[in-house]
């Protein structure tokens, strides 16, 4: 009889154990002393399955060009110069733009920068000019020993940065890449310090005289004359075989109402830019207010009879005597010839129609005759002149108004000797 307890009793015990089984829940926490178990990762849902295909490299930033610029050019150049004189490269690099230039350049920047270059006296910096009007600008560096730095400026928005640079090592080799605006500036700068074959080597001979260019050394040299330092050159005009430039001219007085108008054509064979016309009346018309006392006559370039520009040296009445004025003008023409002893020029001597046909005839001669002296004096060589008298036969103004009174202005721009330069 002792089975059938038995089992009933496990019969309990199975009981209460599906009882307890039934209020214990998955999700509840429980009590236990057994060691807690990690647990299992699960996945993210936004987290993608795995892919078998190859993983592409990920592509690199892309930097964005470091730019200085500046609303203002003058300024903008000025940071760059002092960046030059005291060799920050990184400072320069970043002025200059560090994605404006290649390996080469960036050398020759260190180069440069390792022989501590500092400005030439005076300040070392000029702006060239206009490239494009209000858009693009030119400035130079000038150094100290010879060399300078060529900077082109570009305006994006009103801001100024640096468009393209031209290292001093670098200037030989372009040279051969003129442009119109470089050319303008060589051949003002030539005229404005008196280097007269430097200048004609800027120029189309057959369209600008020998005697138009020195008279342009004459009127800078006694107009004491020099280029706006403000948009010295403005582009008037840009074409690919022809452009224009208006050269703002001022006097030490600080008067600005000078310019001259340049234009430039490029010949397509070889490919070369040259000052094909000046038009000097701005210039010419300043000179006579500030110079020749309000007479517009009285210029020191004037048209030849037979044809061509002539150089004009005036005499007081009844003179045969140069004054200083016109002996720094012969210097100008002394150097033109002493450069090359093949040239050759014609001195014809003028006076008024006062006094005798004779005395008149004799006068002019030795008006032409003192000017020849005074050249061979100066080291021209006396097979290099021809002197002629026109005496009183070939008036600029008349001498008398068409009233018949006499004409003293006129009269006055009459007593001259021409310089025609035969070349």
């Amino acid at each position: 009889m002792k089975a059938p307890h038995w089992f009933l009793v496990l019969a309990g015990v199975l009981a209460v154990s599906a009882v307890a089984l039934w209020f214990i829940r998955p999700g509840v926490p429980q009590k236990s002393q057994d060691k807690p178990q990690a647990p299992a990762l699960m996945p993210t849902p936004a987290e993608p399955a795995p892919s078998t295909e190859p993983i592409a490299p990920e592509a690199p930033p892309v930097q964005k060009a470091i730019v200085a610029s500046d609303a203002n050019p003058a300024e903008l150049i000025r940071r760059i110069a002092a960046a030059l004189e005291s060799g920050d490269v990184s400072a320069l690099e970043k002025l200059l733009g560090d994605t404006r230039h290649d390996d080469a350049s960036r050398e020759a920047l260190r180069s440069l920068l390792a022989l501590k270059p500092k400005l030439a006296q005076g300040g070392g910096i000029r702006e060239v000019g206009e490239l494009e009007l209000n858009k693009r600008t030119r400035w130079v560096l000038e150094l100290e020993g010879g060399g300078r730095m060529v900077l082109d400026l570009i305006n994006d928005a009103g801001l100024w940065s640096v468009e393209k640079f031209v290292l001093p090592a670098q200037e030989a080799a372009t040279t051969a890449q003129n442009d119109s605006l470089a050319v303008a500036d060589a051949f003002l700068q030539a005229v404005l310090n008196q280097k007269f074959e430097i200048a004609r080597m800027h120029v189309d001979p057959k369209s600008v005289s020998d005697a138009k260019i020195a008279g342009l050394c004459i009127l800078f040299e006694e107009g004491m004359y020099q280029l706006r330092k403000s948009k010295p050159l403005r582009s008037m005009l840009q074409k690919p075989d022809l452009a224009g430039y208006l050269a703002n001219i001022e006097a030490t007085d600080g008067s600005q109402d000078a310019g001259i108008a340049l234009t430039l054509k490029n010949s397509s064979s070889p490919a070369k830019w040259l000052v094909s016309e000046i038009n000097l009346d701005r210039l010419l018309a300043d000179y006579a207010r500030r110079v020749a006392g309000g007479d517009v006559y009285y210029s020191p370039l004037v048209k030849n009879p037979a044809g061509g520009d002539t150089l004009a040296l005036y005499f007081g009445f009844d003179e045969d005597d140069v004054n200083p004025r016109t002996k720094r003008q012969l210097e100008i023409v002394s150097k033109i010839l002493r450069a090359d002893p093949d040239k050759k020029i014609t001195l014809s001597g003028h006076t008024d129609a006062l006094g005798t046909r004779d005395y008149n005839d004799d006068l002019s001669g030795r008006r032409a005759a003192v000017v020849r002296d005074l050249l061979i004096e100066a080291g021209v060589s006396a097979t290099q002149i021809v002197t002629v008298a026109k005496g009183s036969s070939q008036p600029r103004r008349p001498n008398v108004t068409e009233g018949g009174v006499d004409n003293p202005d006129g009269r006055k721009v009459n007593r001259r000797t021409e310089v025609y330069l035969d070349f």
